[in-house]
């Protein structure tokens, strides 16, 4: 089975390093993105809001990894992903969350894979956003 490629919000891979449930969606999509199980898409923007969000020392205190092994996990998902420059896309329900909008205008065929309630209910891209656990559907 040939998957359409998906963007995978920070809000996912964060929650795929804090679980302790290996067989979590959140970890299950974390992982298949480190061994390329499925195509993904990520822009440089989206690497580097990766990189910001999971540096941060309160998410450091949770996850344990330093900034080396971040950044390890980081050059990884990148070397796996589609890199993609992002279109001006509409407007985000939140403007914090343009750059998932902008690269998802980019392809038709992108799904956005996320746990933020307010991507998921805008009406504009039903279809298109996704819980991870949906993601698995």
């Amino acid at each position: 089975m040939t998957r359409n490629p998906v963007i995978v919000d920070t809000n996912v891979v964060v929650a795929g390093l804090l679980t302790a449930q290996p067989a979590s969606p959140v970890a299950r999509i974390l992982d298949g993105m480190l061994q390329a199980a499925f195509p993904f898409v990520v822009s440089p923007a989206l690497l580097g809001e990766y990189h910001a969000v999971l540096v941060r020392p309160a998410l450091r205190k949770l996850h344990g990894l330093s900034v080396q092994q971040i950044e390890t996990i980081l050059t990884e998902l990148a070397q796996h992903a589609i890199v993609l420059e992002p279109v001006a896309g509409p407007p985000a329900p939140d403007p914090g969350d343009q750059l998932l909008w902008d690269l998802l205008a980019a392809r038709t065929e992108l799904r956005l894979v996320t746990g933020d309630k307010l991507l998921l209910k805008d009406a504009s891209m039903r279809g298109r956003v996704v819980t991870p656990a949906e993601f698995f559907n």
